[in-house]
């Protein structure tokens, strides 16, 4: 297992060619999710409250957090002396990390559970479920290089429970496979409690391996 471990140490991790695949990767997927939702999108637009468009398009919201923090990360490795610039910059991270764990799982959750009742899988089906999955793990993975702290991944806490009770509320939860259509407060519910798990994750992967990181990752903690 010696070459896993190689293969997730910092230097591979954080190695140029290894952020530039990300960003190859993380920047068309994103455009192509925001494009995936087009028609919600539009359908929100036409018949919901402007304010209720930010809520909708959650999975590429979250790629592209999560590319931000990884880009910000790459830009500049070490926190800044402005406290304004830190307290921005651990919101972005934390909310990239919690968002991509939160919709990886879910997407990939959504798919199966359709199948369950049903629905048949096309190709599109399962480049969804590696895609997702491979943006939960990873955004695990980065959570360690972070400098967010406790405030930030309240914040990002708040803004996650607040989008799912903007989606159940309203309507304007991501569609789901038809065979799903009766069972809209299981998946609420199943929602809210993967957002709890998905908190609890990016906790755990930002401040577990912490006691092996320098002072200048420890240092803005309390952001």
């Amino acid at each position: 297992m010696a070459w896993l471990k190689w293969m997730l140490s910092r230097s591979i991790l954080l190695h140029p060619a290894t952020l530039w695949i990300l960003m190859l990767v993380y920047v068309p997927g994103t455009l192509y999710g925001y494009y995936w939702y087009k028609d919600q999108l539009q359908s929100v637009w036409n018949d919901n409250p402007a304010w209720q468009l930010p809520f909708v398009p959650d999975s590429p919201t979250a790629s592209l957090f999560f590319a931000a923090a990884v880009l910000w990360l790459w830009v500049t490795p070490s926190p800044s002396k402005r406290r304004r610039v830190n307290a921005v910059r651990g919101i972005v991270e934390a909310l990239g990390v919690v968002t991509s764990v939160k919709y990886g799982i879910w997407a990939t959750a959504i798919i199966f559970a359709g199948q369950a009742q049903g629905d048949v899988l096309q190709w599109e089906h399962w480049m969804l479920v590696i895609g997702h999955s491979a943006m939960a793990v990873t955004a695990l993975l980065y959570a360690r290089f972070f400098s967010f702290g406790g405030y930030s991944l309240a914040a990002a806490a708040a803004w996650t429970f607040l989008n799912d009770t903007v989606d159940y509320s309203y309507g304007v939860y991501p569609y789901l496979p038809s065979e799903l259509d009766d069972d809209v407060d299981y998946v609420a519910a199943f929602t809210f409690l993967l957002t709890a798990l998905s908190v609890m994750s990016a906790a755990l992967a930002r401040f577990v391996p912490s006691s092996g990181r320098g002072a200048a990752h420890r240092a803005d903690k309390s952001f």
